[in-house]
């Protein structure tokens, strides 16, 4: 069960897909520190991203704090759910959802420009392919390039999977067989400053600013 933690829709739940396995909704404790520190930066619709916005459990509590969202969101069920989420909330004119592919071109141009705050969540299996891994961090740094200047700038924030390794191999053994080491993903960025990077458990949370 989610709720939303502060603002105009304190207390109240949002629905969650049946099949737990769908959606991965940022947890109470990393939402309350999130927007901790978000204090100042969302209120009076101050425009926010959400990508991979699942269900809504930072949209809808960047919408509660005051924030105008757009949530992009490629599963069409749980998009639906997203949808009716904001409509059980009252949310409706804070919330703009897109059922679109979060790495998907035209997402540059749906994103609000400037933005002050981007929620990036993919899933974790993708954070832990290279390839798939380069092709959202690549997305991840053009939106950066979108963010504004206001109060000392806006955040970009990507939450992955901690550790967050690849393997290296570094040999054989006697049976021919590959020796592999762990080797931690670099995680800095072209265009960017940071990552300022919290750790909660077997997840963490970066944030960036556009430098």
């Amino acid at each position: 069960m989610i709720r939303i933690i502060s603002g105009d829709y304190k207390g109240r739940r949002i629905e969650t897909p049946k099949d737990a396995s769908k959606t991965r909704p940022v947890p109470d404790r990393v939402r309350t520190a999130l927007f901790n520190m978000l204090r100042g930066h969302l209120e009076g619709g101050r425009p926010v991203l959400d990508a991979f916005a699942g269900v809504g459990s930072f949209a809808l509590e960047a919408a509660s704090r005051g924030a105008h969202v757009v949530a992009i969101e490629r599963d069409r069920e749980i998009a639906d759910i997203l949808r009716r989420n904001a409509e059980t909330l009252g949310a409706t004119d804070r919330l703009q959802i897109i059922q679109h592919d979060a790495l998907g071109a035209s997402v540059l141009s749906r994103c609000p420009q400037p933005v002050h705050v981007i929620f990036f969540d993919p899933p974790y299996p993708m954070m832990q392919d290279p390839p798939q891994r380069k092709r959202i961090l690549d997305q991840f740094v053009r939106l950066i390039a979108m963010l504004d200047d206001e109060d000392g700038g806006g955040f970009a924030i990507l939450r992955t999977p901690w550790p967050l390794n690849d393997r290296e191999i570094i040999g054989e053994d006697e049976q021919g067989e590959p020796i592999t080491n762990k080797k931690p993903v670099p995680l800095e960025l072209e265009g960017a400053r940071g990552p300022e990077t919290h750790i909660y458990g077997s997840m963490a949370v970066h944030w960036y600013q556009k430098a």
